[in-house]
């Protein structure tokens, strides 16, 4: 669909309920965007959609409002068991998000109960929501969605629940696979009914996606937004009010260089991206105790229950710091972002789009900066090809001072912040190692002494990229073992822990001497062994034993059995014994006037 463009809500060829404009109106939404006209109108008549269109571009608005309005038209009122409309979105962050959308429209419309259900939180407490609220609208995270269907011993009928679904909603589709959740989604396709309204929306098209459109969607109708003013032939992908820009520094400066800069505008709201999870805890640690009267949150995907807390408090700032990795990338909407900064650069190109396009959203100006190696800066010619993002250099940050000393300081005081160091450093060279554009972030041109010179480690850690090598230019210091934790309960656990390993290895000391002894005296079975095995091939080779002695011996010894179990007396064992012995001295004169006539 072509040509759209933004325009007032009352131009829209369907009427929207005045309930709905007027929270438009409180929410300052004056003016629809061009994916908002494109959408709801076709959704509202019956229709699939798969749209395309740019982060920040007001996708959300887009499916909520065409819910709503279907929700209010049916024929039959939903009763509070029934779910009417199911949204699925890879992460808590973006679910809480829409579900706030959603609750403010609902303010106006108490007849509709909608329910989160997302990970981080009990899920037998999600499954008594839903049994004592129910739920119309349900906002979900794919993993979580699953568990919810599975969940029919605790007293959950939600494959029941959705036989009444009118529509559904896949929010950032391309995302949702990205992060494997295809196996999860094919999972609650099969529980849903087949007619049904469905609407895929995300910023890319992949091929994954496509698959996903020809199986989930009846004829659906594709629409691709494009901001104004973008040619037709080209592809567009990130706000058309971002500014972009890329700053190049060596590793040692790195770190340096971002607290520098986010000095320097302590008073506006940053996202500072990291690769791992590991960085986001070490560097966000340290930018914490750098950074004066400035509030630092963090946020990765291995948090569990704070990350929501986090989330919501950060939104609220008017200004701070937020370190996170590529989780909050997607589909977030953090008000008045003012700058964007990559300190990784992210392993797949699509991120970088992403996080850029957390910053100008909804027609607002906004800046990102990507810090880049020397060995990197051809990476701004493959985006500015690969992904039409063309980047523009930044000029000097002026007022760099050298922190890394008291970083180290801090590590030397807690033995909690040295281990994160270690970790993260470990972490960004693995995320280095398995970076998409390997052709120009080359881990072999990687210079380990610099970067961990830059992550201002006490000593290298023990990991296979640095086996067999040498670095001349990395001073260790080498008693780490005598860093204490500043938490007395840890340091007290590792007390404990050192001493029990210590008694470990003094244990298999002394078990080594006693083995060697034991080696000794085992030697000695191993040739009683070998004598009985010799014994016994003779044996069968052809020995003075015949088969018939065997078999007396064995009768013999049946007997004599017999006797210590009192089933034959001693009398009877006693003749038995003799004429045993009768007849053998009789065999074995035989026997031997036969040899000895042999032998003459």
């Amino acid at each position: 669909m072509e040509n759209i463009t933004d325009g007032k809500w009352d131009s829209l060829p369907v009427k929207l309920h005045d309930d709905i404009l007027q929270t438009l109106k409180e929410l300052k939404f004056t003016n629809m965007t061009p994916v908002q006209s494109a959408c709801i109108p076709l959704f509202m008549s019956n229709k699939d959609v798969a749209a395309e269109a740019i982060t920040g571009s007001g996708k959300t608005l887009a499916f909520v409002i065409p819910i709503l309005e279907i929700l209010l038209k049916r024929e039959e009122k939903l009763r509070k068991m029934q779910v009417g409309a199911l949204i699925i979105t890879p992460t808590r962050e973006l679910a809480l998000q829409i579900t706030e959308v959603i609750g403010r429209f609902l303010e106006k419309f108490p007849q509709f109960r909608q329910i989160l259900l997302i990970g981080g939180s009990n899920p037998i407490e999600d499954v008594e929501k839903f049994k004592t609220q129910g739920g119309n609208i349900v906002v979900a995270t794919p993993g979580r969605l699953e568990d919810m269907f599975r969940r029919k011993a605790d007293g959950l009928d939600l494959a029941t629940a959705v036989k009444s679904l009118d529509v559904l909603v896949l929010d950032e589709a391309d995302r949702l696979l990205d992060m494997g959740f295809e196996m999860s989604l094919n999972a609650i396709l099969g529980y849903l009914p087949k007619q049904r309204r469905t609407g895929l929306f995300s910023a890319t098209q992949t091929q994954e996606l496509e698959k996903l459109v020809r199986a989930g969607l009846r004829n659906p109708v594709r629409i691709t937004v494009k901001e104004k003013g973008v040619a037709a032939s080209s592809v567009q992908k990130t706000p058309a009010r971002l500014s972009n820009y890329y700053t190049v520094c060596r590793a040692e400066d790195k770190f340096n260089t971002l607290v520098a800069f986010l000095r320097q505008h302590k008073h506006e709201k940053q996202l500072v991206f990291f690769s791992t999870c590991a960085c986001v805890e070490y560097f966000g640690k340290a930018l914490e105790i750098l950074i004066k009267g400035v509030t630092v949150h963090c946020i990765h995907g291995k948090m569990k229950d704070k990350r929501n807390k986090i989330f919501a408090d950060f939104r609220e700032l008017k200004s701070g710091i937020l370190v996170c990795t590529d989780v909050m990338a997607r589909g977030i909407d953090i008000p008045e972002v003012n700058w964007v900064l990559q300190y990784d650069p992210p392993s797949s190109a699509s991120s970088f789009v992403h996080r850029c396009g957390r910053t100008a959203r909804i027609g607002n100006y906004g800046s990102a900066l990507v810090f880049l190696l020397p060995m990197e800066e051809s990476y701004v010619s493959f985006l500015s090809i690969n992904q039409k993002c063309p980047l523009q250099k930044f000029p000097p940050v002026k007022d760099v001072v050298d922190v890394l000393p008291k970083v180290k300081e801090m590590a030397l005081g807690d033995r909690a912040m040295f281990e994160k160091g270690m970790k993260a450093f470990v972490s960004c060279v693995q995320a280095y190692a398995k970076h998409e554009c390997s052709l120009i972030f080359r881990i072999k041109d990687l210079d380990f002494a610099a970067l961990a010179r830059g992550f201002a480690l006490l000593r290298l850690p023990k990991m296979p990229e640095l086996r067999g090598k040498t670095f001349p230019d990395f001073t260790e210091i080498k008693d780490t073992d005598a860093i204490r934790f500043k938490d007395k309960n840890r340091e007290k656990q590792r007390q404990v822990m050192l001493a029990q390993q210590k008694d470990k290895e003094t244990e298999k000391s002394s078990r080594r001497h006693f083995v060697k002894n034991k080696a000794w005296s085992k030697q000695k079975t191993r040739k009683d062994r070998k004598k009985k095995v010799a014994a016994k091939r003779k044996l069968n080779e052809g020995s003075d034993v015949d088969d018939e002695d065997i078999n007396e011996l064995l009768n013999d010894t049946r007997l004599l059995k017999k006797l210590k179990k009192g089933k034959i007396s001693k009398e009877d064992f006693d003749k038995h014994m003799d004429a045993a012995g009768t007849s053998k001295h009789g065999r074995t004169a035989t026997s031997h006037d036969s040899s000895d006539g042999d032998g003459e």
